[in-house]
Order: structure tokens, then sequence, then C-alpha cells
């Protein structure tokens, strides 16, 4: 006797943030799972999430709501999430005992409350180095799960965005490594397609570049998020001093940075910059037109934070340029204020990444 496929597979999505794992795995190329639950500390995370996949994000503390008798974990066929990376980013000084890196518990937690067949956890690429990396790996493996996991470039993917993150992937009726990780979409150059042909698909296409994202949108306008339900509405500028549209000036081709401005401007160049010789190339730099952009982290708005001046204008890049460079489509709702709803963009997992990933999930869950 044959089991009928499912029509569609039930999604709990923990430590949801906007909601970019979700979007990659229903609504990019119409995948066939239906969100049914989601957990969120941030509460105008929660709200995009709930504007955007129905209202059933909770946002509350997950170790409070795992063990409440008042919220009803429901019946999944899978579990997507990443626990908060910062706990393990080479930018958090004082990693070492932050509690954030045990969060994984609690979606391991979640994973058997709702009798999850199949788990996809993201995070920084420094977790797979990790002691709690062997922690989780015991943990899934004692309940029953076949783990793989691999570090993936969303360039590689499809996203104009060169940016690393791990995926971990658990089932309890397969081994994984059968669909895991994906066939690379999309490729840098030639040499690197020829050198790794089995590492993607038939036909795969170059990467995406910067100029591909945001190459149509015209100079932004104003400082503030507009009200109109457009492409437009995050695609704002600031008001920078006049020291700064100067070090803008002084920079002005594709691929400058800080190195650059204190060669052509010293007298702009701030003296923690000219203190420190090395490292930081990407500091106050442009991007290219035609390559990827580097990570797009929660202050992309701030020039100093990373190569983050647009290719030929003199300033930062947008938060609706952030938006694409992660993939979000234009229609893709954010709520919240200017810095929330760039959080929200910056700790995204991008949704071509996720969409996949969600391919492989739906493979396995077909069989």
């Amino acid at each position: 006797m044959t089991r009928k496929k499912k029509e569609t597979f039930k999604l709990i999505d923990a430590f949801s943030g906007a909601g970019g794992l979700t979007l990659g795995f229903t609504k990019v190329f119409n995948h066939k799972f239906k969100p049914v639950w989601a957990n969120d500390f941030n509460a105008y995370a929660a709200a995009t999430y709930n504007e955007n996949f129905g209202k059933h994000c909770i946002s509350e503390d997950i170790n409070k709501v795992i063990n409440k008798s008042s919220v009803k974990i429901p019946k999944a066929d899978v579990v997507i999430g990443g626990p908060p990376c910062q706990g393990f980013s080479l930018l958090n000084k004082n990693r070492e005992g932050d509690p954030r890196k045990q969060l994984w518990r609690q979606y391991m937690d979640l994973v058997e409350k709702s009798c999850a067949t199949i788990f996809v956890m993201e995070n920084v690429p420094q977790l797979l180095d990790s002691f709690e990396h062997g922690e989780l790996l015991g943990v899934a493996e004692a309940k029953g799960f076949s783990v793989r996991w691999a570090k993936l470039n969303a360039a590689d993917y499809g996203v104009p965005q060169t940016r690393y993150r791990a995926f971990i992937i658990g089932c309890n009726f397969t081994d994984p490594k059968s669909v895991f990780p994906p066939k690379k979409t999309h490729y840098k150059n030639d040499k690197i397609l020829a050198e790794n042909r089995d590492e993607y698909v038939k036909n795969p296409n170059l990467w995406i570049t910067v100029r591909d994202a945001i190459g149509d949108l015209p100079e932004p306008e104003g400082t503030e998020i507009r009200s109109e339900a457009s492409p437009l509405n995050l695609h704002f500028g600031r008001n920078p001093t006049e020291v700064s549209r100067n070090r803008f000036k002084a920079i002005p081709r594709e691929g400058m940075n800080r190195f650059d401005l204190q060669r052509n401007a010293p007298e702009l160049t701030p003296e923690c910059w000219k203190r420190k010789k090395s490292g930081g190339t990407d500091l106050f730099g442009r991007m290219w037109w035609d390559k990827p952009a580097v990570t797009i982290r929660t202050e992309f708005f701030k020039p100093e934070k990373g190569r983050y001046i647009h290719p030929v204008q003199h300033r930062a890049i947008t938060h609706r340029e952030a938006a694409r460079l992660q993939s979000f489509p234009d229609d893709f709702v954010f709520k919240g204020t200017k810095i929330e709803i760039a959080k929200q963009i910056g700790n995204a997992v991008p949704p071509l990444l996720a969409s996949r990933i969600a391919d492989c999930v739906e493979s396995l869950l077909e069989r």
C-alpha cells in the first residue's frame, strides 16, 4: 500500500526574526511548506513576520514560551531557525560564556515538542568549530536524528552577497547526506566551475552582482520611511555631515576603502584609522558594481562599519538596497523603526539561500 503524499508540510520557525528562512521555505519558488507557529524575542521582528505569514509568531523569550502551559506548540513536520549568532560571532569580544551559545537547547526542545521529523538550524560558521556544535550533535543523535552540516556561501545560490553561513540539518527517518548540501546554482568564474563541476547544478549561472540587484533604483529621497506601497518606501538616505561628504568624494572609485582615504585625504581620516595599520579593508569601502556585496550586517547604513558605500553615489546604501542585496522581494513588508528594520534585514537568512535548503528538506519529505 502506497502512502499518499502530503500537499503541504507544517513548518515552525524558532528565533524567526523577520522571517527570511520562512520566506525561503514558502513564497520563494512555491514550496509546499505551511508556517504554523513561530517565535522571536524582538517585538518588531515578530510584527514583520506576522504581517507577511499570518499572526502566529509569539514575541516572547523562548525560555518562557516553551514551558508555558498556556502556549500550545503545534505538531509540525519541520522546525527551522537560527538561534542568536552573536554568542559565536568573532565580532563578540565576550563570546566565551555568552549564554546565547546555549539557546540551541531550547531549539531542540521545540523540535521534540512539535514531533518534527526534520530540523534545520542556521548560524555563523564559527558554530561548526565550537564545543556547542559537538553537544548539539550528541543531543540530536540521542533523539534519533542523522545530522549533516555545511558552510554555504549565499552568492553560490543566487544571492548578490558573499555571505557565509553554517547550516545543520537533522532527519530522523533517513540520512540527509543524499540531498544536502544543495547543489550550487551560481558560480564565480569559469575556472572555479571547471575545477568543482560536481558541486553545481546542470546549467548554473554567474554570480548575481550589486548592479543586477540595485542598478535600477533612482537616487534616494528624504530621510524617513515613506508610507507608499512601493520599492521606494525604504529607499531613503541620511543627512551626512560636510566631513562625511568630503570623505566620500575622496574615494570615488569602486573598491576603495579607508586606506585609500588615508592616502588621498589624510586630513579627513580619523586618528583611530591612522593608528590601525592592518585589517579592516572593508571599512569605509565602496562596493563594486560587478561583484556581489560583502556581508550585509545590521548597521549597513553606517559606512564606517563596512563596505557599504554605493558604487558611484556619495552615500551609504539604503534600507531598500540592503534588503535587495539580502534577496528580499520588494513586496515583503517590514515593520518598525528605521533602526529596527535595519536589524531585521541584517540578521535575516537570505530567502534565496533558504529556498535552496527548502529544496533539500522537501525532497526528503516527499520520498
